[in-house]
Formats: C-alpha cells, structure tokens, sequence
C-alpha cells in the first residue's frame, strides 16, 4: 500500500501513532540502553541495504 505523504528536503522524519505504543516503543528501547534515533537509524540503514538483496526462503 503506498500513501501520498508530504516529503520535505530536510532530514527530518515525522510519523504519527498510537500514544501507547509510542510510550511502550520508549520504554523497550530505554531497556536496551537505545535512543527512538539511534534504534531508528539502525533499522532504516539496515532495510535499505537489504532490500535488494533476493530472499532465499519465505
């Protein structure tokens, strides 16, 4: 499913969500010593760098 969703120049991301799961993302990621930026960062340059890769198994 693709949205047409505003998309600026600037580095800055926004996303809107659940004030629940926002609150529980934090505190999951305050157990693991990760900052919401830092984990972010790591999942986005992880995906990326996967995405072309072909799937082997399902």
């Amino acid at each position: 499913m693709l949205h047409n969703m505003a998309r600026g120049k600037s580095g800055r991301i926004v996303i809107e969500t659940d004030p629940k799961l926002k609150d529980n993302l934090y505190l999951a990621l305050a157990k693991k010593g990760l900052t919401l930026k830092g984990w972010f960062l790591q999942q986005a340059e992880d995906f990326v760098k996967n995405s072309d890769q072909i799937k082997l198994f399902n």
